[in-house]
């Protein structure tokens, strides 16, 4: 089977309903980044943040996945498949697809604040526990933090993703920018004789002379078309 790597962003969970963050009317346009996306934001204000994270785990209880990522699961049948996602929502998993590398965090996650990567301190949330409050404590006594990576904090999994990316035969990005580092290059990895594909219904520069084949469409109806292609080689 041929290893097939998804590189999908925000534009990927927008047709369920998910706020993008960077479009005009985004989050970013009603809440500053550094007020609730940094560590000096959330050390500043530790309930406003909790409060933005709890409001978007709401948000993302009352949406479901489309069918771009039920397609992006089917793959599975054909090829290896390894979802590498900028996103925070859970919607890859809920799909149905069974290996997702998150690179930014994930929202249904807190962790402490101490040593937020410590696998015995991050606690998965349900639908009955999404609420959570500044004064909650990790298990190592520190306050509960999102499980998310802020701006100026390191991307952990990226050294994951770059391995995925080598070992690629189709490489497929899905609704993203391309203009958020280090994930955006992601690309530079990907062997040359691998095949590239890019869905997204706006131009993008994916900043790169390689040779890629452009579906532009939203992410339902582009990895739809995807599918077709890829099967019917």
């Amino acid at each position: 089977m041929k290893n097939l790597v998804v590189l999908s962003g925000a534009g990927m969970s927008a047709e369920s309903g998910i706020s993008t963050f960077r479009d005009a009317g985004g989050l970013w346009d009603q809440y500053p980044v550094e007020q609730v996306a940094t560590p000096e934001g959330y050390a500043r204000n530790p309930e406003l943040v909790i409060k933005f994270y709890n409001e978007r785990r709401k948000q993302l209880l009352e949406v479901e996945p489309n069918e771009g990522h039920r397609g992006v699961a089917a793959l599975e049948k054909d090829f290896n498949v390894t979802v590498v996602t900028q996103n925070i929502d859970d919607l890859h998993e809920r799909a149905g697809s069974t290996h997702v590398i998150h690179l930014h965090g994930e929202l249904m996650k807190m962790c402490s604040s101490r040593d937020p990567y410590n696998p015995h301190y991050i606690r998965t949330l349900t639908p009955d526990t999404i609420e959570t409050r500044a004064t909650d404590k990790a298990g190592d006594g520190s306050p509960l933090r999102p499980f998310i990576v802020w701006f100026g904090e390191a991307v952990p999994q990226i050294e994951v993703a770059i391995d995925y990316a080598e070992r690629a035969d189709i490489f497929v990005i899905i609704g993203t920018s391309l203009n958020v580092y280090p994930a955006a290059g992601l690309l530079h990895y990907v062997p040359r004789e691998a095949e590239v594909y890019l869905i997204d219904p706006k131009p993008v520069d994916a900043h790169s002379s390689r040779p890629i084949h452009v579906i532009q469409k939203g992410a339902s109806e582009g990895v739809k078309e995807l599918r077709e292609l890829l099967l019917r080689k």
